[in-house]
């Protein structure tokens, strides 16, 4: 255990994430799913995903859900709206800490995984603060036949937000669940006014607080579609196409 990670900071209560299908899933084209807007907030209040068609980007704050578009912006998604693969949960920062200041991903990742108490179980992560900048990605809606993942996103573009308050919202997987969802931080970003967000790739952290929610039971909901069926859910190349779909770099 890392000296800044607490003995009392392991979960002692059970917390349930909620995940609408699987990455592997999404990585082969399947972007229609049944689960409405509405009935994921029912499994609630936090979280992140994408809509079916791969319409946008999704957050869940405060029991809100956000839709994030491939132009930056960011509206207020309808309960009749559905999803192919989302993560949602009842956030609980059980765990909050004071950002380091004037910080890249790449050095506030290996923050968390220190103050984390174990790299076995899930964790809902937010990060609310000021940001010099954030650099973002957004899918854009596709048309049947839908193509792969890796090549829907070829094409992204991705869109800066310079100074700027808002929230990273994502989870933290744990590698054993590779394919089922995202190993590592999977995060995205929505501004303070609601109005512009996307999927984060790299991001400065001028000032700001972490919070973590650590879950220890998962609710998987697999679509119940022929498309679903048919998917082929253990692809050979799974590692890169998760790094050329989510990482992009």
């Amino acid at each position: 255990m890392h000296p800044e990670a607490l003995q009392a900071d392991l979960p002692i209560n059970r917390h349930t994430f909620f995940q609408a299908s699987l990455m592997t899933a999404l990585l082969d084209g399947i972007y229609d799913g049944e689960l409405t807007i509405g009935e994921l907030l029912g499994k609630g209040n936090f979280g992140i995903g994408t809509f079916n068609g791969l319409d946008g980007e999704m957050v869940i704050l405060d029991g809100v859900c956000w839709q994030l578009r491939g132009d930056g912006t960011a509206t207020r998604a309808t309960m009749t709206q559905k999803t192919p693969f989302a993560v949602a949960t009842n956030f609980v920062p059980h765990i909050v800490r004071r950002a380091p200041e004037n910080t890249v991903r790449a050095d506030i990742t290996p923050y968390i995984d220190s103050v984390v108490p174990s790299a076995n179980y899930m964790y809902a992560l937010r990060i609310c603060g000021e940001f010099e900048w954030v650099k973002t990605r957004t899918v854009v809606k596709q048309s049947k036949p839908y193509p792969k993942m890796v090549d829907a996103t070829e094409a992204d573009e991705s869109i800066d937000f310079e100074n700027v308050r808002g929230v990273i919202a994502g989870f933290r997987t744990p590698v054993y669940e590779k394919g089922i969802s995202v190993p590592g931080c999977h995060v995205h970003f929505i501004d303070d006014d609601r109005t512009s967000g996307g999927h984060v790739l790299d991001f400065k952290l001028k000032s700001g607080t972490i919070e973590i929610c650590p879950g220890t039971d998962l609710e998987l909901r697999l679509p119940l579609t022929p498309e679903f069926s048919h998917a082929h859910l253990a692809p050979e190349d799974l590692d890169a196409q998760i790094h050329a779909t989510e990482v992009k770099d």
